[in-house]
């Protein structure tokens, strides 16, 4: 079937029905002119990994087209992945080094830029060592750039400050994933749901965020057998108006709804006892804890009736093949890695894992998030390596011919959120950005504005766009995007995809890759012969090193290479001489990577989050048995009150991309969400005697937003706010989500709290509108000016 659909108003287009036979394809393209040729891709506009071409004509970009050939799509895109290309010709491109002199960023040479970051680089070393450094990353790069940021960071500079905006998004998957199975990789992939009897979605509004893989789902329930959904979301959104049962929970109160969940499936006796025994450790200290949550105390404290309950657990319970899917919902919100792992404990407990239509997709948010995790460039060691492992350490050492003391393993690689913290006291002293705009996408903005504005911090920003971030930098380097350079991508079923470059980048921007190498260069980086410690120079000679690092490990690409990755569909690791065509499934005899040589952690007490020692671990090492962790309910941080009664929770639209820079220069997309607002339930707009359309200041602790009012799909009590909106395009108002959330985070995975906070709302007046707008333009004076001053 070809689909030239309209796909902001038909977002996920014609039906294929189908059941338990490979998903029938479908060609959806988009082109403005006829392409004279066509380069292999894959989209990069969310994490769902789909194979695309890129059609091109007298140098441009013209269009794309998804590939039928490739086993993630099957041929078809979503709204973003069809018209997100537009932004590659937009006429703000950045182009050419920005300097920031006398208080204003101008344009420089690309010597004049480099040079003074790397004096800046030395002069902090020689006062501070390289605990003055620190990066801060993306989920937008190619899996060779993080390497080679990671290798760059940890042992030309030997910083342990690296870590990436996937802190905000992916960083409770990866811990999940790690604490039940001791590492990272999700065990099955996305075919499992062509045979599926049940899905369960946690969190995870996937009609709007995997347009795609949600249209493999669509066509299952167009077809025979049909699954039966179970959503889990205190919104009405298009997943949830499909479910057989939605659980609508008050925000913060996951865990009580998921261990009464648990509950149920264990008293109901259909729970695999050999499985249990054979392949877990743990399963009678959760039956304990779960045990307290009968169905009338979730109601309690979660909201979600009783009866609802019961039914949702039924059909978990006589599910025969169980796909389960987490997203921010649950990563975002409190106790985010618990509440990630009690999902792991129900296929646990069932024997649902490693086996066809039996998955777990702990989702990522990014489309290369998951090659950040593997690569180290953010809080991980390369290769799922375990950072307290002295030998998975000299591994990297030999690897890298360098001395095992330059990479840092004292302790715990620095989380975002400690990085941004030294920079606000002054031990980071220079910060690099790539590829993300934390003044709109981190929590309490207002804090963020005026760490970024500081004079005591060198900040560089490499971005394509001038973003609220890079306003404020003091060097700001233009980058090449997707479509403009050549790399590889991982998505959420360890599919990996190569994009080719298919046209030049606009100006003198460069790749990502180019600019770290030129930096290692200037900086004089050698290994323990005195050889350059980098020892390539294009992406493919990345990748082919990127190999060795993997050899052996969870994530193996060993039998992958640039000619392999482009003959047709994506590759899932682990790929190499014993599984040449990959892998569809992990943990197939039930055995999984916690052995103590192989583990990449050594666990953590999920209410606490302290790590385990490897001496502790020692003493209960599960050779190679999953972990079954419970864990009790904990209150949320805040709780609304008297003064702020309304939950406040955060998220994403199906047209947008984190904050906007690439998919608001699509004329279609901008104008399908052109602007920031509140969604409220009719019972409260009644309560506060508001309209549609209508001003309504929201107000946190830190901060107050004025949106115009969306009623309805939403639980009393609750508010939604989508963060995607800052200011680049629109300073009239203040808007952005984040001048109202939390500073807080999972004890575990270090993912800040988006999903709850709290409010009051009340309608807008002109003054009120002024006040604000103008509290909102001093943090950093970077909405509308390019200069820095303490005395903000």
């Amino acid at each position: 079937m070809k689909q030239s659909r309209d796909s902001i108003e038909d977002i996920w287009g014609a039906r294929t029905p189908y059941y338990n036979t490979p998903w029938p394809e479908r060609f959806d393209i988009r082109v403005t002119e006829e392409p004279d040729h066509w380069v292999q891709a894959a989209c990069v506009l969310c994490s769902n990994g789909c194979g695309m071409d890129i059609g091109v004509k007298d140098g441009k970009i013209v269009g794309v087209r998804g590939r039928t050939v490739d086993a993630v799509n099957r041929g078809r895109l979503g709204p973003k992945g069809l018209h997100g290309w537009i932004a590659n010709h937009s006429k703000d491109r950045l182009t050419k080094p920005l300097i920031r002199k006398n208080g204003k960023l101008e344009e420089s040479s690309w010597d004049e830029a480099m040079d003074l970051i790397v004096s800046n680089s030395q002069r902090i070393i020689k006062e501070s060592t390289s605990l003055g450094i620190g990066f801060y990353t993306s989920g937008q790069l190619f899996l060779e750039e993080y390497y080679t940021l990671a290798l760059m960071g940890k042992a030309g500079l030997g910083t342990p400050h690296m870590d990436g905006n996937t802190r905000l998004c992916t960083a409770t998957a990866a811990a999940a994933l790690k604490v039940s199975f001791g590492s990272d990789g999700q065990p099955g992939s996305y075919a499992d749901l062509d045979s599926a009897d049940t899905i369960l979605h946690v969190g995870h509004n996937i009609a709007s965020q995997q347009t795609v893989l949600w249209m493999r789902i669509l066509d299952r329930l167009a077809g025979p057998n049909p699954p039966k959904l179970v959503v889990i979301d205190p919104r009405e959104t298009a997943t949830a108006k499909k479910a057989t049962v939605h659980l609508a929970l008050k925000p913060g109160t996951n865990i009580p709804v998921l261990n009464g969940l648990l509950n149920l499936i264990i008293e109901s006796g259909r729970i695999d006892k050999e499985y249990i025994e054979a392949s877990t450790v743990g399963f009678e200290e959760l039956k304990t804890i779960v045990s307290e949550w009968n169905p009338e105390r979730v109601e309690q404290v979660s909201g979600v009736p009783a009866d609802k309950l019961r039914a949702a657990a039924e059909l978990l319970s006589s599910a025969e093949r169980l796909v389960s899917t987490v997203l921010q919902g649950v990563y975002q919100s409190m106790q985010g890695t618990a509440a990630g792992v009690q999902v792991n404990n129900i296929h646990l407990i069932r024997g649902m894992i490693g086996k066809p239509g039996c998955g777990i997709y702990q989702m990522n948010g990014q489309p290369t998030a998951q090659n950040n995790r593997e690569c180290g460039a953010d809080g991980d060691m390369p290769g799922f390596r375990n950072w307290g492992n002295k030998e998975h350490i000299q591994q990297l050492a030999d690897l890298w011919n360098v001395d095992i003391d330059i990479i840092p393993h004292w302790s715990p690689p620095t989380h975002a959120m400690q990085i941004w913290r030294y920079a606000e006291k002054g031990s980071i002293r220079m910060l690099w950005i790539s590829g993300t705009n934390p003044a709109v996408s981190m929590p309490e903005i207002s804090r963020v504005r005026k760490i970024l504005a500081k004079e005591d911090l060198f900040v560089i920003v490499q971005d394509a766009f001038m973003t609220e971030t890079a306003e404020l930098a003091d060097v700001v380097l233009p980058v090449a995007i997707w479509g403009e350079k050549t790399g590889c991508s991982t998505n959420v079923d360890r599919t990996v995809h190569i994009s080719h470059k298919a046209i030049e980048p606009p100006g003198e921007a460069k790749s990502d890759l180019d600019i770290f190498l030129d930096y290692s260069d200037r900086m004089g980086f050698k290994d323990k012969d005195g050889n350059k410690l980098i020892k390539w120079t294009t992406s493919e000679e990345a990748f082919e090193a990127w190999k060795e690092c993997t050899r052996g490990r969870p994530c193996d690409y060993t039998g992958m290479s640039y000619a392999k990755l482009s003959e047709g569909s994506g590759i899932q690791w682990p790929c190499n001489e014993e599984f040449p065509n990959g892998t569809p499934h992990l943990y197939t005899n039930g055995r999984f990577n916690t052995d103590y040589d192989y583990c990449e952690t050594f666990n953590y007490d999920l209410t606490t989050g302290a790590a385990h020692t490897g001496e502790e671990y020692k003493v209960f090492d599960p050779k190679g048995k999953a972990f079954i962790k419970g864990v009790d309910y904990e209150q949320p941080h805040e709780m609304p009150d008297e003064e702020y009664p309304l939950w406040l929770t955060t998220g994403r639209l199906v047209y947008h991309f984190h904050t906007r820079t690439k998919t608001a220069r699509s004329k279609e997309l901008h104008e399908a969400a052109p602007d920031s607002f509140v969604q409220i339930s009719v019972e409260d707009a009644d309560k506060y005697e508001l309209e549609d359309g209508e001003m309504v200041e929201v107000t946190s602790r830190r901060g107050t937003v004025l949106q115009p009012v969306r009623i309805g799909d939403i639980e009393p009590g609750t508010v939604f706010i989508p963060f995607h909106y800052g200011y680049w395009d629109n300073a009239d108002r203040p808007r952005a989500a984040n001048e109202l959330t939390l500073t807080t985070w999972d004890p575990v995975s270090k993912q800040p709290h988006f999903k709850y906070s709290a409010v009051r709302i009340k309608k807008a007046n002109t003054g009120a509108l002024d006040i604000v707008t103008d509290k909102i333009k001093e943090g950093a004076k970077a909405i509308k000016q390019i200069f820095k001053s303490t005395e903000d």
